[in-house]
């Protein structure tokens, strides 16, 4: 995020990630493992057809909206806060922009699922709903609402609950 406010493009890679090389540059120890890695810099303005063809033709760029992936309490129900967290993290990356995510709201607490509709591609949700829980965390705190993460079993990834409340 900070990377963007400085005019800079990001993305995630993993699925084709070489992990044994980036490995023989990161000082980690045996019980930690290369998922993926974020370059940073800036974008061309164009694409090739090999890049629109990975891409599906701009159809990944496609954001569902919040009602496809919020399930739980009716938006009359929620906190003020609530809209603006959801809508952060709905807008996070995500391997081929796929939101493999759902958002379940309750009384305290924002739980985020991977969807278990379309193919993985060999990439993992749970590491995308990681890069959506960063993003909901960082909006809940602009708003002035702390929180902490309870890790769950699959479908679900984690449950955001609310301090204080």
């Amino acid at each position: 995020m900070e990377a963007t406010s400085l005019g800079l493009s990001t993305c995630w890679v993993g699925g084709f990630l070489r992990r044994n090389i980036i490995e023989e540059f990161v000082d980690a120890d045996s019980r930690e493992e290369v998922f993926g890695l974020t370059p940073i810099g800036y974008a061309k303005e164009r694409t090739s057809v090999k890049e629109s063809i990975m891409t599906g033709f701009g159809w990944t760029h496609r954001r569902r909206p919040l009602s496809k992936l919020v399930t739980g309490i009716a938006e009359e129900g929620w906190h003020e806060w609530t809209r603006s967290v959801l809508e952060a993290a709905r807008l996070a990356p995500s391997a081929t922009n796929r939101q493999p995510w759902k958002f379940h709201i309750g009384m305290d607490s924002i739980t985020i699922s991977t969807n278990e509709t379309g193919h993985d591609f060999n990439l993992s949700k749970r590491l995308d709903c990681g890069i959506a829980m960063l993003h909901l965390e960082v909006a809940a705190l602009n708003q002035g609402v702390h929180g902490i993460w309870e890790l769950l079993e699959t479908p679900e990834v984690a449950r955001f609950t609310i301090d204080g409340m």
